[in-house]
C-alpha cells in the first residue's frame, strides 16, 4: 500500500512512525512533513486540491489526515467523491470540532453532561451577559483558531477585556464572529481518544496531557507540553459514567444521521465522581498520539481499513501494558513571541516525534513553538522522568524550555 499522511506535526510524525511499520505498506509520505519525516512532499495540508491531484497522480491506496483544518474543509468529502480511500470524518463531522456552538448543541440535546453556556454574536449581549456571571469564566470563539480560542478569565475586567479583543480587534478573525461563555469547572482533565466506524465507538487508552507551560501546573495554556497513558486509573463510578457518555454519543450520531468514521477525542473534566466533556476534536489529539501510538502493538493499517469497511471490534485494538511518557521541549517564550529557525541538533538513540522543526539538506531547524516530544516506555514514571530530563539536557538547541515535572504531579 502507498500511504500519504498530511500535515506537520508530532502527531503527524507519530502517525507516519507507526503506520510505517504495518507489512502492508510498500511506501510512505507526508504532506508537508517535518525535520523528523523522511520523506516529505511540499504540499500545504489545507491545499485540498494539491493533495488530491497528487493522490491521484501517485496512485495513493491510503491518505490520513492529521489535523483538523482540512477535515473542516471537506477533505474527506473531495477524496471520497474522487474514488480514494481516506482516514477520517466527513465534514458534517468535522464540526464537531469545527465549532464549539454545534458540539455544545449536540451535547446539551443528547444529555452529554457539559458545562452550561450559551452562545452570543453580537458583543453587547455578550458583554451584558458576563456581568450577573461567576468567576472564573471560560469565554470560546466558535471557531478552530488554532487551538488558541479558549480563555479562562478570572475576573470580570478580564472578561471584558477579551470579548473587545475577540469582538473589536478581531483577534480570531471570522472565528470568533460568535462567541461561548461557559461556567468553568474545577476539577483534573483526562482524554479518551476513540475510533468511530460507523458511528459506533471504539475507546482506546487513556491519556493525561499538560497543557500548563510552568512547572507545578502553572502559567498559560498552551498545546500541550507533556502527556502519559494510561491515565490514572478512574474510579468504577467514574468509568460507569464515562460509558454511559458514549453510549449517549453513539445515540446522538445515529439519530442525528452523522456518518461518523475516523477518530473522536473526547476532553474530559472530572468533577468529583462526575465527567463532564469540554470538547470534542475529531482527529488524533497533540500530544496523545505521541503516548497513544507507541503503545497500541495493533497494526495501525488494519485498525484504519477496518474502520473504513465498518468492520472494526474492540478486540482489534491490543496495547502494551506499559505507561508510555512524553516531555515536548518548546521554544523559549511560547505560548507567547518565541525565535524560529534556531539550530536543532539531536544525538539520541531514544524515541523522538518532530514538533515543529524542518530539515534543509542534513541542518534542523525549530519553525514551531513545540519543537521535539521526547518518549520512554516503561513502569515506573519517577524513573522515565527522570531519563526524559536527562536526555534533553544533551539536545543541543538554545532556545529549549520543557517541563521537568511531567508525570509527576
Amino acid at each position: 500500500m502507498k500511504i500519504l499522511v498530511i500535515g506537520s506535526g508530532g502527531r503527524e510524525h507519530a502517525l507516519y512512525w507507526k503506520l510505517a511499520q504495518s507489512p502492508k505498506v510498500t511506501s510512505i509520505v507526508c504532506a508537508p512533513g517535518n525535520g523528523g519525516t523522511d520523506n516529505n512532499v511540499d504540499i500545504a495540508s489545507d491545499d485540498i486540491q494539491g493533495l488530491l491531484n497528487y493522490a491521484i497522480e501517485h496512485k495513493i491506496d491510503l491518505t490520513v489526515v492529521g489535523p483538523e483544518d482540512p477535515l473542516c474543509l471537506g477533505i474527506v468529502d473531495t477524496f471520497e467523491e474522487h474514488g480514494l480511500a481516506i482516514f477520517g470524518p466527513n465534514k458534517h463531522a468535522a464540526q464537531l470540532e469545527g465549532s464549539k456552538d454545534f458540539s455544545k448543541s449536540f451535547m446539551v440535546r443528547h444529555n452529554i453532561p457539559t458545562a452550561e453556556y450559551n452562545a452570543y454574536t453580537h458583543h453587547y449581549d455578550a458583554l451584558n451577559a458576563i456581568s450577573s456571571m461567576k468567576f472564573p469564566l471560560v469565554i470560546k470563539a466558535d471557531g478552530l483558531c488554532k487551538g488558541k480560542g479558549v480563555i479562562i478569565c478570572e475576573t470580570h475586567e478580564e472578561a471584558k477585556n477579551t470579548l473587545y479583543e475577540i469582538y473589536v480587534n478581531k483577534q480570531f478573525g471570522s472565528e470568533g464572529n460568535k462567541v461561548i461563555l461557559e461556567t468553568f469547572l474545577d476539577g483534573y482533565e483526562t482524554s479518551l481518544l476513540c475510533f468511530v466506524s460507523n458511528n459506533r465507538i471504539f475507546p482506546m487508552e487513556t491519556a493525561r496531557d499538560y497543557k500548563k507551560i510552568g512547572e507545578g501546573d502553572t502559567g498559560e495554556n498552551t498545546g500541550g507540553v507533556g502527556c502519559y497513558s494510561p491515565a490514572p486509573a478512574f474510579s468504577n463510578k467514574v468509568q460507569a459514567n464515562i460509558d454511559k457518555i458514549l453510549t449517549s454519543i453513539e445515540v446522538g450520531l445515529s439519530n442525528d444521521d452523522f456518518d461518523f468514521n475516523g477518530v473522536l477525542y473526547v476532553g474530559l473534566m472530572i468533577v468529583e465522581d462526575t465527567p463532564y466533556v469540554l470538547e470534542f476534536n475529531t482527529r488524533f489529539g497533540d500530544p496523545e498520539t505521541e503516548v497513544l501510538l507507541p503503545r497500541l502493538q495493533s497494526d495501525l493499517v488494519d485498525i484504519m481499513m477496518h474502520v473504513e469497511n465498518d468492520t472494526l471490534q474492540q478486540s482489534h485494538l491490543q496495547w502494551d501494558p506499559r505507561t508510555c511518557i512524553t516531555t515536548i521541549v518548546v521554544s523559549k517564550g511560547y505560548p507567547r513571541g518565541f525565535d524560529k529557525n534556531i539550530s536543532v541538533v539531536l544525538e539520541d538513540n531514544g524515541l523522538v516525534f518532530h514538533n515543529g522543526t524542518q530539515r534543509t539538506g542534513s541542518k534542523v531547524v525549530s519553525v514551531g513553538g513545540r519543537v521535539l516530544s521526547f518518549v520512554e516506555i516503561g513502569d515506573n514514571l519517577v524513573e522515565m522522568n527522570a531519563k526524559l530530563n536527562n536526555r534533553i539536557e544533551k539536545l543541543e538547541f538554545e532556545n529549549k524550555a520543557y517541563r521537568r515535572d511531567i508525570g509527576l504531579i
